[in-house]
């Protein structure tokens, strides 16, 4: 009877093991206007907001660009960074990526979490992040940006906007 019990738990530990570190679960809040240490760097969300006046979009949807500020600590970003992914999260906690559908032309001193993964960054270099969504226009009431990479898996960065 004992050896049932223990048999689950050792098949089931990997399953747990891959689910912990595949996924962000736990979210760290940030208060606006305040960054936070995360994957030796220091992150500020500075900027969350709606691009109107764009056509050919799916009905009742609006892009979303979310802009990030990052202070580099530890400069392995190829290390700390993998498996970056910035996302936007609403009351319900649906999740929303990035998406390439709406293309806006960003300045050339503005990447991405995947490209700044590669930029050659050096400790003390601050990196302009952008990146856009398309959300449903009645969730841009309640969506916060997040940050997860894999190093801190399953914790994640959790923004808070101004009038939380």
């Amino acid at each position: 009877m004992l050896l049932i019990p223990l048999a689950l738990a050792v098949e089931s530990y990997d399953s747990v093991r891959t689910l912990l570190r595949n996924n962000d679960l736990f979210p760290r809040r940030v208060a606006w206007g305040q960054s936070a240490h995360f994957a030796g760097s220091d992150w500020k969300l500075t900027d969350l907001r709606a691009a109107f006046g764009m056509s050919n979009l799916p009905p009742d949807s609006v892009p979303v660009l979310a802009d990030f500020q990052v202070k580099i600590g530890n400069p392995d970003l190829q290390k700390l960074w993998l498996g970056c992914k910035v996302m936007l999260i609403d009351k319900d906690g649906r999740r929303w990526s990035p998406t390439s559908i709406v293309s806006l032309k960003t300045p050339d001193n503005i990447g991405n979490c995947v490209s700044a993964i590669f930029s050659g960054a050096r400790t003390g270099d601050t990196l302009n992040l952008r990146e856009t969504f398309l959300v449903p226009k009645e969730a841009t009431k309640s969506i916060r940006p997040a940050i997860g990479v894999a190093s801190e898996r399953p914790r994640f960065l959790l923004f808070q906007l101004e009038k939380d």
